[in-house]
């Protein structure tokens, strides 16, 4: 894993505490509260074993979150490592439903009665707003006839990083989950297909429209 290259404080990007929270109360479920805290000692990220606070103050720096992201492939190798940055961005959905989504409303009835595609579509429109109303981290929804592609403009899951292929795999764990959420349980193909950290302009992944 290359080192994430140091960044002027006032330029660099943040997602709120919140979200930063639920980043690492979701490494916990996947890898118990040791992992967290051997993961953070090699990543020089101590100061966040006391968890941050549960508000939207914009203290959770972007390379705090990719380096703690390149971290997992460091110790557990790039197979582990992926597997666990997807099943994180799993339990980060649902901790982030079961925080945020009586606010957004998304667990309204007139949701779930909805055609499932159109269902998707508004699922998704709503993470998007959150993510651009609450931290730097940008995306924005585009529709092609046979899938969505979920286009990250400001990426803080690959921050700094440089790699040979997709690596965020945390986003990728979350639109899965998302997906699984609104459609009562069912599977859709969900592939990352450009990415800041190859030296693509954008991370782009594409959702199919219709389930596995």
């Amino acid at each position: 894993m290359e080192k994430t290259p140091e960044i002027d404080a006032l330029q660099e990007p943040y997602f709120p505490n919140k979200m930063g929270r639920i980043l690492l109360l979701a490494m916990e479920e996947v890898m118990g509260r040791n992992g967290v805290n051997a993961l953070l000692n090699l990543t020089n990220l101590r100061k966040w074993a006391e968890y941050p606070p549960n508000n939207f103050d914009m203290e959770f720096p972007f390379s705090d979150m990719s380096r703690l992201i390149g971290g997992l492939e460091e110790v557990y190798g790039t197979r582990g490592g992926r597997g666990l940055a997807l099943r994180a961005g799993h339990a980060c959905f649902r901790f982030g439903v079961k925080d945020l989504g009586p606010m957004l409303g998304v667990a309204d009835l007139a949701l779930r009665v909805m055609p499932l595609t159109m269902k998707i579509k508004i699922g998704f429109e709503v993470l998007a707003e959150v993510f651009n109303k609450f931290s730097d981290h940008q995306v924005r929804l585009e529709e092609e006839d046979e899938s969505f592609l979920w286009i990250i403009e400001q990426c803080g899951v690959c921050w700094g990083r440089k790699a040979s292929a997709p690596t965020c795999h945390l986003a990728v764990g979350i639109l899965q989950e998302g997906l699984f959420w609104v459609s009562g349980g069912q599977s859709f193909e969900v592939e990352e297909i450009s990415c800041i950290a190859v030296g693509d302009e954008t991370c782009t992944i594409r959702i199919d429209k219709e389930p596995i």
